[in-house]
C-alpha cells in the first residue's frame, strides 16, 4: 500500500471513531438534559452543566492523552473532537482561550471571547430575525 493510501485509510478510521464518539457525546448530552428537567426552568442547568463538564474534560484529556491512540487514531481526536464535540462545543472554545492565555496572548484571548460571545449573540438575533421575516 502506498503512503498516501495508508493516510486515506487512517482518515477513514479517524472519521468513523470521531462519528462514534460524537454519537456517544450526543447521547450523554441528551441524558443530562433529561436529568436536569427535574431542576426546573429557572436556569439553563443542562447547558451550564455540559459546558462546565466539557470544559474540564477537554482540558483534562488534552493534557493526559495526546500521545495515546486506539486503532492508530489519537484518543484526543476520538474523545476530544468526537465525544466532547457531541456533548458540547463550548469546551473547545474554552480550551482555545486557555491556550491563548498560556501562550501569553492575552489580548487575542480577550478579543476571541468578546468576538465569540457577541458574534454568537448577533448571529442568534439574526436567526430570530430571519425566521420572523419568513413568518415562522
Amino acid at each position: 500500500m502506498t503512503r498516501s493510501g495508508a493516510r486515506c485509510k487512517v482518515s477513514h478510521v479517524a472519521a468513523l471513531l470521531v462519528a462514534l464518539g460524537g454519537a456517544f457525546g450526543t447521547l450523554l448530552r441528551f441524558g443530562v438534559n433529561l436529568w436536569c428537567v427535574q431542576l426546573g426552568p429557572a436556569w439553563p442547568f443542562a447547558t451550564t452543566l455540559v459546558n462546565l463538564l466539557g470544559s474540564f474534560g477537554l482540558a483534562f484529556i488534552s493534557r493526559t492523552l495526546p500521545d495515546r491512540s486506539w486503532l492508530g487514531v489519537p484518543l484526543t481526536l476520538t474523545i476530544g473532537t468526537g465525544v466532547f464535540g457531541g456533548f458540547t462545543t463550548y469546551s473547545s472554545f474554552n480550551l482555545e482561550i486557555l491556550l491563548l492565555f498560556q501562550r501569553g496572548d492575552s489580548v487575542r484571548a480577550v478579543a476571541y471571547v468578546l468576538a465569540t460571545v457577541f458574534g454568537c449573540l448577533a448571529a442568534g438575533l439574526f436567526g430570530f430575525w430571519c425566521a420572523a421575516r419568513m413568518g415562522v
